[in-house]
């Protein structure tokens, strides 16, 4: 059972069948996908949403639909991946372009990150991003992100992996 979390702007629920149109318009958007692997056809973007839901089947955690508790639209994704063959896990998201600037990234990644150490009791919380990513990487620097290892990954790119720390006051999650 996939567990819902519930932030000050953000519910952090299941993916749906529901969802897809909102896959499917992220990853039809070339600049708003290019770092999640699109842009996708639409059949593309249905195998990613029954992958996000899939991964918590297979390794009892992964990616939350991201809701907007104001309105009820799914924005996004978040949550924790480790694909088989790749060396490490890590902390994922992506935002619908209206979504974005807003801060709800950082929200819903102190969840993530407040599961995976207080629930899956984690040892350690990690992330890596294309080093051309300059939002991702901002991001992980305002969770606190530190460097603690250059690798090459399964996809033949080098990047930089960094720890995420518990946050010095975990976020107001209800799960």
């Amino acid at each position: 059972m996939i567990p819902t979390l519930e932030t000050e702007r953000l519910l952090m629920r299941a993916p749906r069948d529901d969802d897809f149109s909102v896959y499917a318009a992220f990853y039809a958007d070339e600049e708003a996908s290019y770092f999640y692997g699109g842009p996708l056809r639409a059949d593309m973007a249905w195998r990613r949403l029954a992958s996000d839901l899939g991964h918590w089947q297979l390794r009892g955690y992964g990616i939350w639909a991201l809701e907007s508790r104001a309105d009820g639209g799914m924005i996004g994704g978040c949550g924790l991946l480790w694909p088989d063959g790749w060396p490490r896990s890590e902390l994922t998201w992506w935002l619908s372009p209206g979504a974005r600037g807003q801060g709800l990234a950082t929200e819903a990644s102190r969840a993530a990150i407040a599961f995976a150490y207080d629930v899956l009791t984690w040892d350690l919380v990690e992330t890596h991003m294309d080093d051309r990513n300059e939002a991702a990487r901002r991001l992980v620097l305002r969770l606190g992100g530190e460097v603690i290892a250059r690798e090459m990954f399964p996809d033949g790119r080098e990047r930089d992996v960094f720890a995420l720390p518990r946050a010095a006051e975990d976020p107001q999650v209800r799960a």
